[in-house]
């Protein structure tokens, strides 16, 4: 995984900078309506799950225990809504319903496997800063 240096995180604030004094609307910011989807509390779990293997509505449901059945419901429409969750409809009694990524959801996987690492390496920073915060803060 190679880490962004110094210059490509100049170049890359240089151009958000230009993005917003060309266009600051920021409801219509395309990073924004992405990010809300994928960053919302079910959304990366779910898109991570189904990276494995296409999935069941019952075997989303046991993978991700504390999901209502509702939120897992509104989560794969959202997802399928964006265009990286595909369902797929089998013609049994009662019918069988599997979800699977589409191709934009797979393209997905490499930025968020970055994040994923990027989570996993900071976790004891974010909790050590976390505690600090609270104990300055009580």
């Amino acid at each position: 995984m190679s880490t962004l240096i110094s210059g490509e995180v100049d170049v890359m604030l240089d151009g958000f900078e230009r993005a917003i004094k060309t266009d600051p609307d920021f409801e219509a910011c395309p990073v924004r309506g992405v990010l809300d989807r994928i960053g919302d509390k079910w959304s990366t779990l779910m898109v991570l799950t189904l990276a494995l293997r296409p999935h069941r509505f019952g075997e989303l449901k046991r993978a991700i225990p504390d999901i209502s059945q509702r939120m897992l419901t509104q989560t794969l429409r959202d997802l399928q809504r964006d265009g990286y969750v595909a369902r797929k409809v089998f013609p049994t009694t009662p019918p069988a319903v599997e979800y699977s990524l589409t191709d934009l959801g797979r393209s997905l996987m490499l930025p968020l496997s970055g994040l994923v690492e990027w989570a996993v390496r900071t976790r004891g920073a974010i909790e050590a800063a976390r505690a600090a915060f609270d104990r300055e803060n009580v």
